[in-house]
């Protein structure tokens, strides 16, 4: 119920005696307003009020009455400080042994590096599928040190890295990302497919310079404890791909790039270490086998070759030979555990890749295949050229007639 002052009472009390009606229309007011027999009621002449155009209700009181009442709310807590969460990983996080796991490359210095406890971030860059990640979880694993892996996309920003404010059972809280975790923990921060990322990741300066980081959202500085690395791992050197291979790299920062003392460039192991690498996995899934581990390496070398010289656009990477050594425990068929792991390629690399292992099985040399090929190669040239010959005469010929 609306609760009137003595003015706004005595107002009402005047325009009811004056026209002796419910309602009064604004000339109507106006004119006891000119004659300054009241002053200009305005809170009279609100929409609240109106009934019609320019017409007004003098039953003030009983329209107040009519208005929805509403319930009175339960008192919702200003309070928005959060509760902080120090930690969302309980377990210890250092990563499992490979038994597996046949180190070569830069293992040995990566070993070192995380071994030491030292501040020291890594660059490792090499292509697709040469144990560059594994590399890293293999010397935490070795070194027993706590590893914690972030995967880097063209999404990741500042809240998947160092945290951010999450709802639990109702309850809004600060959730710790990736990055703090490990800095508190002294743990190994391996940044997973770093040059996917965009430029928020520069929010991490700071970080690569061995020094604490200033979290804004919940005012706390925070200082990385002892043990405390960190590990990037890219397919390019952070200036995208020309070829465009490795479709999403991006160009990273400079300033960002110059942080990393150290860049390692992975390779593919040696054959013979690559033999050991697949023998040792199907020793592993029950499917020994070494002259299949032989042909495996001797065909991914081919390959490989070949893509250098530009001959082909794919390539078979260890990672690979070891996801064909698993399919052949699976299917327990050589040929079907390769086609299953190559229909990843379109139909004619596939096609070629299956047909090249065939020579392989069949006896045929690495060099043997490569000689194989280049004279193929000469020999369609020679056919090219002599038949752009023959058609330069037909050419001539048809001219002077």
């Amino acid at each position: 119920m609306m609760e009137l002052s003595k003015t706004q009472k005595s107002v009402l009390k005047v325009l009811k005696d004056t026209y002796n009606k419910d309602t009064v229309t604004r000339a109507e007011i106006n004119a006891l307003v000119k004659k300054k027999v009241i002053k200009n009621p305005s809170w009279l002449k609100s929409d609240k009020f109106k009934v019609d155009r320019g017409v007004y209700t003098l039953d003030v009181e009983s329209t107040a009455d009519d208005t929805p009442k509403v319930e009175s709310q339960p008192k919702v807590s200003t309070d928005t400080k959060a509760a902080y969460i120090v930690s969302s990983l309980t377990d210890n996080v250092v990563p499992a042994k490979d038994t597996d796991f046949v180190n070569f490359g830069n293992y040995a210095d990566i070993k070192n590096i995380v071994k030491s406890k030292k501040f020291y971030p890594v660059f490792i860059t090499g292509l697709s599928g040469n144990g560059k990640t594994l590399a890293v979880t293999q010397a935490c694993a070795e070194s027993k040190r706590e590893m914690i892996r972030c995967n880097i996309t063209i999404e990741t920003d500042e809240d998947d890295l160092l945290g951010g404010y999450r709802l639990k059972d109702g309850q809004t809280v600060w959730q710790n990302g990736p990055v703090i975790e490990a800095m508190e923990r002294g743990a190994v921060l391996l940044l997973d497919e770093i040059d996917l990322a965009s430029n928020k990741i520069m929010c991490l300066q700071p970080i690569l310079e061995g020094s604490g980081i200033y979290v804004k959202k919940i005012n706390k500085f925070v200082k990385p404890k002892l043990g405390f690395n960190v590990v990037a791992t890219a397919n390019t050197k952070g200036q995208g791909s020309d070829d465009g291979k490795f479709i999403g790299t991006n160009v990273l920062n400079e300033a960002f790039l110059e942080r990393f003392p150290v860049t390692f460039e992975q390779e593919y192991p040696g054959n013979k270490t690559e033999v050991k690498i697949v023998a040792t996995k199907l020793k592993s899934a029950g499917k020994s086998d070494d002259k299949f581990a032989n042909n495996l390496v001797t065909w991914a070398d081919v390959i490989r070759k070949t893509f250098k010289d530009g001959g082909v656009d794919e390539i078979i990477s260890t990672r690979r030979l070891v996801h064909i050594a698993e399919a052949y425990a699976i299917f327990k068929n050589k040929m079907k555990a390769i086609e299953v792991c190559t229909n990843r390629f379109d139909e004619s690399t596939k096609t070629s890749f299956v047909d090249l292992y065939t020579k392989v099985d069949s006896g045929a040399s690495a060099e043997q295949i490569l000689e194989d090929k280049k004279k193929a190669e000469e020999a369609e040239l020679l056919q090219e050229d002599k038949q752009d010959s023959d058609d330069s005469e037909d050419g001539e010929d048809g001219y002077s007639v």
